[in-house]
């Protein structure tokens, strides 16, 4: 089955892509603030921007009258893009004020999101603190004055964790206590980090030892163990028969009904040792996105339930 999303969700996501009157898919034109999150490489990005009715003397008095978005993403990238926009403009809130919506009241507008597309509600956040940032560059608002401490880009510079990504480990570390994130599965839903090679999971100074020097010793250590191979042995190595039954399973049961949901298909060209050889087709074919759907989705999959050596190799 593909990915169980709200009605809502995807009534939104349908207006948003037709252009109903009351959506928000586009771009203001001198804006008062802009802000963005997240990369083309990565998947998904989004870039935000509001206008203000200024007030004549106060400038925390400026009320935000218009959002708009431009989102390269998936299904719940733009429904979740909609969501924030239209809490903003429903709120009458100022820029400081609109800062109080979290990720969490994204995902509730919508009725929910699956655990795996929860990212796509933090992107919106992040592009919404970043355009108050820009709002108050431009108006010359203090933002520490008032008590706020809105993290500057400059701030999740460091080490990067993530090299898939390009994740810093402040950037890490400062989502993973700002959303009680517990496990790396955790990590990866929320933010995407170490959703691709998954090298930096156990890595020296990856994502457990960041989870272990936050919260304490391990609370995942099953959620991160390796797949059980064939009669419960982790240590037992699949044949390739048996690989090649669970390659079809996993294809035909997890990532082929995700992909039809979204307008794509996928195929299975060939199998040389742990080297899976696919094609994306329909509309995934001629996406912008494919070798990342192919990382990031297809190949992630495959290595968790089935064995984390597995490569995908687009044909």
């Amino acid at each position: 089955m593909g990915w169980a999303y709200s009605e809502k969700t995807k009534q939104i996501f349908m207006d948003a892509v037709h252009g109903k009157p009351g959506t928000h898919m586009g771009e203001i034109e001198e804006p008062d603030g802009v802000g963005e999150h997240g990369s083309i490489a990565c998947g998904d990005a989004l870039r935000f921007s509001f206008r203000v009715k200024r007030h004549p003397t106060d400038p925390l008095r400026d009320v935000i009258t218009e959002a708009r978005y431009l989102t390269f993403g998936c299904t719940s990238a733009i429904a979740a893009s909609e969501a924030l926009c239209s809490l903003i403009e429903d709120g009458g809130y100022t820029p400081i004020e609109a800062l109080k919506i979290t990720n969490e009241d994204i995902v509730d507008y919508l009725e929910g999101l699956p655990a795996q597309k929860i990212h796509c509600s933090v992107m919106g956040a992040e592009a919404l603190q970043a355009a108050v940032l820009d709002w108050a560059r431009r108006r010359g608002v203090d933002i520490e004055s008032i008590g706020l401490a809105l993290p500057e880009s400059d701030e999740d510079e460091g080490r990067i964790v993530c090299n898939c990504l390009g994740m810093s480990e402040p950037y890490i570390r400062r989502k993973v206590e700002e959303l009680n994130l517990r496990t790396i599965p955790d990590i990866t839903n929320a933010i995407k980090a170490g959703g691709a090679c998954q090298s930096c999971h156990h890595a020296p100074g990856g994502l457990q030892d960041i989870l272990d020097d936050i919260w304490g010793p391990s609370e995942s250590e099953e959620a991160s163990s390796p797949p059980v191979t064939e009669g419960g042995n982790a240590d037992a190595p699949l044949s390739a028969f048996q690989f090649m039954k669970k390659v079809e399973s996993v294809i035909e049961e997890e990532i082929r009904p995700r992909l039809r949901s979204d307008g794509g298909d996928i195929e299975l060209v060939d199998i040389k040792d742990r080297l899976v050889y696919l094609k994306l087709l329909g509309a995934c074919s001629g996406c912008p996105g494919a070798s990342t759907t192919l990382k990031l989705m297809v190949e992630k999959t495959l290595k968790e339930r089935i064995d984390e050596q597995t490569r995908v190799i687009a044909v």
